[in-house]
């Protein structure tokens, strides 16, 4: 393998810091591949209900994060699913939108963790 995916779904990594672990990672020939996400703490066996009591990010906190990895030289950002199509009641599309607008679509995946969002 060559890209190796920097995660924070569970744990809180300050921006400076995941910077740095992306630098990391490219200064031993790795490709840098962030997971950005708007749903704080989502998976495993998580409610909607709980999912939506936690409450999400705005786009612009992650577009903003993103714009600053891809900055420190990340191959790609991965865009989690929690929040956005997975364990939510209706898809948030205009998260969609708001992050194939702000950022280049050739560094972009979107996590497609549900049968149904494989097709979009």
């Amino acid at each position: 393998f060559d890209v190796l995916e920097i995660s924070s779904g569970f744990l809180s990594i300050p921006a400076d810091d995941w910077t740095e672990l992306v630098k990391l990672v490219n200064s031993y020939g790795l490709k840098a591949k962030p997971e950005i996400g708007i749903q704080w703490g989502a998976g495993g066996d998580a409610s909607i209900k709980e999912l939506e009591n936690a409450g999400t990010r705005d786009s612009k906190w992650l577009i903003d994060r993103a714009k600053k990895f891809l900055d420190a030289g990340a191959h790609m950002i991965m865009i989690e699913s929690e929040g956005i199509t997975e364990n939510v009641k209706s898809w948030r599309t205009d998260v969609i939108s708001a992050i194939t607008s702000n950022l280049p679509q050739d560094k972009i995946m979107f996590e497609a963790a549900d049968p149904q969002v494989f097709a979009y």
